[in-house]
């Protein structure tokens, strides 16, 4: 079984778009539409036209994803 990392415990790092896509696999269209439904970490916004995502949430929701599996 794998450890579970309480995000709060990781260092802050910021993540862009790309990087949070890597992670995820999810399209930007299906990220933006989970941050919408309250599914998914939302991003920060670092600048006027600058966001980021915290790396440690999006992992956080990655881990929690893999736990809901089924074991056969």
């Amino acid at each position: 079984m794998a450890a579970h990392t309480n995000p709060a415990q990781l260092p802050r790092r910021f993540i862009k778009l790309a990087k949070v896509k890597d992670y995820t696999s999810l399209s930007t269209s299906e990220i933006y539409r989970r941050i919408a439904a309250g599914t998914f970490p939302a991003q920060v916004t670092l600048g006027p036209k600058s966001v980021a995502w915290i790396e440690s949430e999006v992992l956080a929701w990655c881990d929690d994803l893999a736990a809901q599996r089924k074991v056969a």
